[in-house]
């Protein structure tokens, strides 16, 4: 299928979903085609079509937000029917702009490398621009050359119903099972991240890492023309020692530099000027964001973590260590830290899904229950007060959703900080 700039230009479009994405979509189209707008939630500021005009009319195109789920909304029926016209704002994007770009994606780490790589680009002087699941949505940025480049964090949703969408180089950091909720299936989950490079073409260049199962038995699945690298997570040791930043002392963090240098490399960036922004990085923030640290105590907010995968690689690194998780577990999530691995953490639970965690990781650590997070955190400085370890680590990694209580989990993270300051100051 040929695609130009007038695919989208010109045409009779539903925009489905009033996020972030569909309003910047509709701003971006909205003097270029005949554009309509519908939302399951009908509280809007934007004027939607009525439901019964909508269901007459014959679009040409079809936007969807990434939120929205065709099996689960109130259009169901007309979207399984017009499946072939559904498309995405990423989809638009790549209508309209032909730039050289990098596409990140992963169950964890997408937003850490995203930012890192952008950051390395600003610091070197390039026109980088950092947009989709991450920063701006894709159609919201202005003031676009062709020395433009793009760093774009796409998520498993947003590349669910993309249909065009390519990219020079694609990065998929790791797969474990993830938002089985939505896709139904790990299947289906992996089908959906390999979209970024099913659809590259041979001139195109995907990152993925070496020894992830999911990843490589899909590889061997599946037909590719372009280049392909295999990263091997293990391999950075001369560049941490020239390094004098935390941050990459845990096994997730060094996998994502591990990434970083090969595709810094690629795009032939200063080595020593990469170390600098490297040593100045501080982190995303509730992204095992360390927020208080002393020769006592270190605590780190990991907010954004809603599955053990992200948790884990923090467990395995420090001893002496106070876990706080809650929310709500996700469909077919697995702990794989052994029971020996598990020895130095302590486990606290709050919120109302305490059996679910419990028939999770019960067997391998002893958990104690709260009914909150407040509740959780004053048991946790009382236990630390009692012991005689000279470092302790709090480490706030919910391993869970956070709509059980909270809006999302930046509100999770900062009701948390607002507990510390607390705390802390009370000592």
């Amino acid at each position: 299928m040929k695609i130009d700039k007038n695919f989208f230009l010109g045409k009779k479009i539903l925009i489905y979903g009033l996020g972030k994405s569909g309003i910047s979509a509709f701003k971006f189209l909205k003097k270029k085609s005949e554009v309509y707008l519908f939302d399951d939630n009908q509280k809007t500021n934007q004027k939607l079509i009525n439901l019964n005009q909508l269901l007459k009319k014959n679009f040409d195109r079809i936007i969807i937000s990434p939120g929205i789920d065709i099996l689960n909304c109130k259009l169901s029926s007309f979207l399984k029917k017009n499946f072939s016209k559904i498309y995405t704002d990423l989809d638009v994007f790549y209508s309209i702009y032909r730039n050289n770009s990098i596409a990140i994606t992963g169950t964890n780490g997408k937003s850490t490398t995203a930012k890192i790589l952008h950051n390395a680009l600003i610091d070197q002087k390039r026109d980088s621009r950092l947009i989709g699941n991450i920063g701006n949505p894709a159609l919201s940025e202005k003031k676009i050359s062709k020395k433009t480049f793009f760093v774009i964090e796409v998520s498993s949703y947003q590349l669910d119903y993309s249909k065009i969408f390519t990219t020079k180089y694609a990065v998929i950091l790791n797969i474990s099972v993830d938002h089985i909720e939505r896709h139904k299936s790990l299947t289906n989950y992996v089908n959906a991240k390999f979209k970024l490079l099913d659809f590259q073409t041979r001139h195109s260049f995907a990152y993925v890492k070496k020894n992830d199962n999911q990843i490589i038995k899909r590889l061997k699945k599946s037909n590719l023309k372009q280049k392909i690298y295999k990263v091997d997570t293990s391999s950075i040791n001369k560049t941490l020692d020239q390094l004098n930043n935390k941050y990459f002392t845990s096994e997730g963090n060094k996998e994502n530099l591990s990434f970083v240098l090969r595709i810094a490399s690629k795009l032939k960036l200063n080595n020593t000027k990469l170390i600098k922004t490297l040593n100045n990085f501080k982190g995303m923030k509730y992204r095992q964001q360390i927020i208080f640290n002393n020769k006592n105590l270190t605590i780190i907010n990991d907010s954004k973590s809603t599955s053990f995968s992200s948790s884990e690689n923090i467990l395995k690194n420090f001893n002496d260590i106070y876990w706080i998780l809650g929310g709500i577990p996700k469909k077919g999530d697995k702990f794989k830290l052994s029971k020996k691995e598990c020895k130095n953490i302590k486990a606290f639970i709050f919120g109302k899904y305490h059996k679910q965690f419990n028939k999770i990781i019960g067997n391998k650590i002893k958990l104690k229950k709260f009914k909150d997070l407040k509740e959780t955190l004053s048991e946790v400085f009382f236990e630390i007060k009692k012991q005689k370890i000279k470092k302790n680590t709090i480490f706030f990694s919910p391993a869970g959703a956070s709509f059980d209580i909270f809006k999302n989990f930046e509100d999770r993270g900062n009701y948390f900080n607002q507990l510390i300051k607390k705390f802390i100051n009370a000592k």
